[in-house]
């Protein structure tokens, strides 16, 4: 059998980071197997339908550096591959189920339902569910209510006493009881299918092969299980995957904690295949200590044999920080300028430094890339070396006894360094540690402070290496700045 996943979002917001989890272990498992990977737009939301979402989402799929085999802007030979332009499909499925007496119309008002529910609940029901009265009108009364166009939804009649199973990749057999399946609606008064319906017939007309999904899906499972068996199709293979929860809470990721939408990860700086790794994790163990993946690695290793069987699996954002970290440093730093300079004009984000040579830039990365996490820390551990700091005075005494013992230092490099023609950093660190000599500096007060001087702070790269790169005219420059300041 030919794989065949999809992913089929909902255009109602901004793409959610587990989205990106559930896209990279379909288009692994598609990749692994030969198959295909197929993305369906499921529309059919109207209410909660957001303009623009659509776009939105193929676009950050792509940031992430996934594709897709068929779907929006590929086409195929199962389309089309967004619902709302699917309806007449799903009616004549609709009607199928009414003929065949598993489905059936409903002509209930909205204030029928509510009293319905609530008089459930308050006897203590274990479950709301419909009370089948229209499944009772007889065919007249059914056909004068739609000549005189009565509004109505199509119902699937869930019939008691039957056990309803389905075998998960992951979970295992799960077994429900048709008692505990409401009567779902299928096709909505508005003439759109619900989602149960559309999902159930685009699967099967796209021949979808595996299912893999959160395991927030299981509950309507049996529901897709009793559609299958009314149309008289078989089912797909499903895997349900754990949930994503913030680490040490309970609960589903929180703005509160950072960020939980897919996009918003970019923006921040975060390295797309830093967070494809991290995601990798999220649910799957390949059983070894190794943690560093790429996109090829995990397709060879990725089976359903080592997903979680959890409901969640805690989403640490220090780990992420730490991975995003160790991609950073380990790109070159001609390749780390140029994702840099993407993503700023992406995010359109002013850049420091973009009116020097790219030559200076990655020299100015060579030396700290090693303390970066983010793209965007650039801005802040760079902007020294291309700018000249406004030192406040007391960070320039902070490491001496008083402002003149802070001149004498700084007066003492300015002229020192004047002199000095071979001016690299070991040279510089040489004639620096003669001049702590002979004028008996502490290499805390000198050094802190000339380093303050120059840069503007007091935890930088190691400081003769600074020198070296900013070059003698520009140290000069802002020693005799920071002087004057004081």
């Amino acid at each position: 059998m030919a794989v065949r996943v999809r992913m089929a979002p909902s255009p109602t917001g901004e793409y959610h980071i587990g989205h990106i989890r559930t896209v990279l272990y379909n288009w692994a498992f598609a990749k692994k197997h030969k198959g295909k990977f197929i993305i369906r737009i499921e529309d059919t939301d109207r209410e909660r339908y957001v303009e623009g979402a659509v776009e939105r989402i193929l676009e950050v799929i792509k940031l992430y550096g996934l594709d897709w085999d068929e779907g929006p802007s590929k086409g195929g030979d199962f389309g089309p591959y967004i619902q709302s332009e699917r309806l007449e499909i799903y009616k004549e499925h609709a009607n199928k189920l009414i003929e065949s007496g598993d489905g059936y119309y409903c002509f209930c008002t909205k204030g029928r339902l509510d009293s319905l529910r609530r008089s459930q609940r308050e006897s203590g029901a274990a479950i709301t569910k419909y009370d089948k009265h229209c499944l009772r009108l007889s065919k007249k009364e059914v056909k004068a209510k739609l000549e005189s166009e009565t509004p109505y939804v199509i119902r699937l009649n869930v019939r008691s006493g039957e056990e309803i199973s389905f075998y998960d990749e992951v979970y295992g057999e799960i077994i429900v009881r048709s008692e505990d399946i409401d009567d779902q609606v299928l096709i909505k008064s508005d003439g759109f299918p619900t989602y149960h319906m559309a999902v159930v017939v685009d699967d099967h007309l796209m021949e979808i092969s595996h299912i893999l999904r959160g395991m927030d899906w299981i509950p309507s499972t049996p529901k897709h299980i009793l559609l299958y068996k009314a149309f008289g199709w078989n089912p797909p293979t499903y895997a349900h995957l754990p949930n994503i929860k913030e680490l040490g809470e309970g609960k589903k990721l929180s703005k509160r904690y950072g960020s939980v939408f897919a996009l918003d990860f970019l923006q921040e700086g975060y390295l797309a295949d830093a967070v494809l790794n991290f995601l990798m994790f999220l649910g799957w163990n390949p059983g070894t200590e190794k943690e560093i993946y790429s996109l090829e690695e995990f397709i060879n290793d990725f089976s359903l044999d080592n997903v979680n069987k959890t409901d969640l699996v805690s989403f640490d954002r220090q780990k992420l920080l730490w991975m995003n970290g160790y991609y950073i440093r380990n790109m070159s730093s001609a390749d780390l300028l140029q994702k840099i300079k993407e993503w700023a004009a992406y995010f359109s984000i002013d850049l420091v430094g973009t009116d020097y040579p790219n030559e200076y830039s990655i020299k100015v990365l060579d030396q700290i890339k090693e303390r970066m996490r983010l793209l965007k820390d650039f801005n802040d551990l760079a902007s020294y070396y291309f700018k000249i700091p406004d030192v406040p005075p007391e960070l320039l005494t902070k490491y001496t006894k008083g402002r003149a013992r802070a001149i004498s230092i700084l007066k003492d490099f300015k002229s020192h360094y004047e002199q000095i023609s071979d001016w690299d950093s070991n040279n510089l660190e040489v004639r620096s540690r003669e001049l702590l000599k002979a004028e008996e500096y502490s290499p805390k007060e000198a050094f802190m402070t000339l380093r303050v001087a120059v840069t503007g702070q007091d935890a930088t790269p190691p400081l003769f290496d600074i020198l070296e790169l900013i070059g003698k005219k520009d140290t000069i420059v802002r020693l005799d700045k920071a002087i004057k300041s004081l």
